[in-house]
């Protein structure tokens, strides 16, 4: 099961599990999984939202050699994610067919959804933690000695309050708020779903008119999060999840923002159209019973000149972009933007 395949329950608001396995890997090893280049492996569908901006997040400070990235296929059964796109149907690195069994061999009785993003020890093979919110903190804060020359620092001391409440903001609302229109299963659930998540993009539209990022001058933490959601609005929650007030592309500042960092390294190049779509549209059964897969919207409006430079700020500070995609892992061909 993804972090995102709710099922629709008749008369209920949608509720999020938000229990995850919150073992943290720090410099200190406090909880007995030190900082420790080559030993860990993220594994994070390109699909899954919460997925992507680890692979962003990672991307961006130049992680890729210290912590190796395994990518499930964008579908999957109830039981787990499966490594489907992988020669014989297996992570090369961890030897395993699903996601599940690297769940089980640190719980054999893990009770809860197999969720993406997970970091796994290689060494044993047992998932060390999921909790996707904290994976990316930790990303940015213990493995400092191991980013890139000119990594962007995405969580600075100075901004973390604002980050914070930033955040908090947008994954109710926002990240979480599609969800909440998606999964309804009433009207009156739906109605208060969509209102709240409408207020909350026309707060973003007003904040993003006036500033080019969502806190301080640079790109932090905070857009990370945001963007993925806006990656997925029109090609899925617009119609998927009933999000049809209007498109992303019929807002102003909003649109031109998410252009802006789509069109800069690290985003854009880690988004895969292609297998969000096949995601949502295959997985969500209750939601889409015939599980056809549309074939819009044209995504080439993506890579149309954006205009928010003129709001100022730079998206690396004095930091510098991050160096070309590994071969192993870039979108294929067709299934980005263009």
């Amino acid at each position: 099961m993804s972090e995102d395949a709710a099922y629709v329950d008749k008369g209920k608001e949608f509720k999020r599990d938000t229990n995850y396995i919150t073992t943290r890997i720090t410099r200190d090893g406090a909880d007995g999984y030190p900082v420790e280049p080559g030993r860990y492996r993220l594994i994070a569908a390109r699909a899954c939202p919460w997925a992507n901006r680890t692979i962003i997040v990672r991307r961006l400070l130049g992680l890729e050699d210290a912590i190796s990235l395994g990518m499930p296929g964008p579908t999957h059964d109830q039981r787990s994610w499966t490594f489907d796109l992988d020669p014989d149907g297996k992570d090369p690195v961890l030897g395993i067919e699903r996601l599940q069994q690297a769940y089980f061999a640190r719980d054999p009785e893990y009770p809860r959804g197999i969720t993406v993003p997970a970091i796994v020890d290689v060494p044993t093979g047992k998932v060390v933690t999921n909790d996707f919110a904290q994976i990316t903190l930790d990303f940015e804060s213990e493995w400092v000695d191991y980013h890139r020359d000119g990594a962007p620092d995405l969580y600075p001391q100075a901004l973390r309050e604002e980050i914070d409440a930033v955040n908090k903001r947008v994954f109710t609302e926002v990240n979480n708020g599609v969800y909440r229109a998606g999964f309804a299963g009433s009207q009156e659930a739906y109605d208060a779903a969509y209102d709240r998540l409408f207020t909350a993009l026309d707060w973003l539209e007003e904040r993003l008119s006036k500033q080019r990022f969502l806190v301080g001058d640079t790109i932090t933490e905070a857009d990370v999060r945001l963007f993925t959601t806006l990656a997925r609005f029109d090609p899925v929650y617009h119609g998927h999840f009933k999000c049809n007030r209007q498109k992303l592309d019929e807002f102003d500042a909003l649109w031109g923002y998410a252009r802006d960092l789509f069109q800069t390294p690290g985003f854009g190049d880690t988004v895969d159209f292609e297998q969000i779509k096949q995601h949502y549209y295959i997985v969500h059964k209750d939601v889409n019973p015939t599980q056809i897969v549309p074939k819009g919207p044209d995504l080439a409006n993506w890579l149309t000149p954006h205009g928010r430079e003129a709001l100022g700020g730079k998206p690396f500070g004095d930091g510098t972009p991050p160096g070309p995609v590994p071969q192993n892992e870039r979108v294929t061909p067709g299934h980005g933007a263009g």
